[in-house]
């Protein structure tokens, strides 16, 4: 079992930065792949970033990619989402997830943190 827990969301004007931050319990951290995930209002849950069991591959939606970096500390048990240049569609909750393979499918994800809410306002 691993137990996450999501901080850092909150209000943020457009084209401002956040960081998010999992940090993780329970079983060996560096054992999993972590992921974030978001999910706004109405809409399916979505693959934002994903990096692997060292740090040394990461993945982004195309959504994102060149805005916000995912990074892990596994001495910390701890995974990291930084996102600068802040759009109102990135409003969502967002979500940190761990899974035994490097996947961007929300299914393939083993355990799911409870969300935190980001708001990006116009």
């Amino acid at each position: 079992q691993v137990q996450l827990v999501e901080s850092g969301g909150g209000l943020v004007q457009a084209g401002g930065s956040l960081r998010l931050s999992c940090a993780a319990s329970g079983r060996t951290f560096s054992s999993y792949v972590m992921g974030w995930f978001r999910q706004a209002p109405g809409k399916e849950r979505e693959f934002v970033a994903a990096v692997s069991w060292s740090g040394g591959r990461t993945y982004y939606a195309d959504s994102v990619k060149g805005r916000f970096t995912i990074s892990r500390d596994n001495a910390k048990s701890t995974v990291y989402l930084q996102m600068n240049s802040l759009k109102p569609e990135d409003t969502a909750v967002y979500y940190c997830a761990a899974a035994s393979r490097l996947l961007t499918t929300p299914g393939m994800y083993d355990y799911w943190g409870q969300g935190t809410q980001v708001t990006v306002s116009s």
